[in-house]
């Protein structure tokens, strides 16, 4: 495992793994248990300067319509215009704008998250896991975090009220990141 006093290790150009990285989130379901789900189709890539943290950057593209919640009636509401509108938004989009270490292997990433064809500043907190040489010889950094963000501030506002008080669905979502990136030659 790597160790901050040798962050200049890993310094280069990363593709995400999509085998070995999950994207998820979480939302509260009528104001009693959460529900889980992933996108399961996306790419992406980050540029590590391990000597100058804030000059690396990072870039994800998700297909939308890769939503995975377990419940394909569910799935297939919230690709519809009540939720992420994949006719006219098929991805989301996140590309950062700043990275600044905020302690001993913990980085602040901001940047433009685009769902539904807004696009707002979020901020996610990581923590570097560690690198690692595989068996087939690549090199490879993990990093893992979340960040909550309110589905309003993105257009996304379908909900309905419970006899019970409350709403089906919760404003806010907690976006998961587990990343396993491989070194690129």
């Amino acid at each position: 495992m790597t160790t901050t006093a040798d962050y200049t290790q890993l310094t280069g150009e990363y593709a995400l793994d999509p085998a070995h990285t999950r994207i998820g989130f979480v939302a509260r379901h009528a104001m009693v248990t959460k529900v889980r789900g992933a996108f399961n189709e996306f790419s992406g890539t980050a540029h590590l300067d391990g000597e100058n943290p804030n000059r690396s950057s990072v870039q994800v593209t998700i297909q939308a319509a890769s939503i995975d919640t377990r419940n394909a009636d569910r799935d297939g509401h919230l690709r519809s215009s009540d939720f992420l509108q994949l006719d006219a938004h098929p991805e989301i989009t996140f590309r950062s704008t700043e990275i600044v270490w905020t302690g001993e292997n913990a980085f602040d990433v901001t940047g433009d998250l685009t769902i539904k064809g807004t696009t707002r500043p979020v901020t996610v907190p990581l923590t570097f896991e560690g690198r690692a040489t595989d068996p087939f010889g690549n090199t490879r950094v993990g990093f893992e975090g979340s960040t909550t963000i309110n589905r309003k501030d993105f257009g996304i506002t379908w909900n309905t009220a419970l006899e019970t008080g409350g709403v089906l669905v919760s404003d806010k979502i907690v976006l998961e990141f587990e990343v396993s990136a491989i070194k690129q030659s």
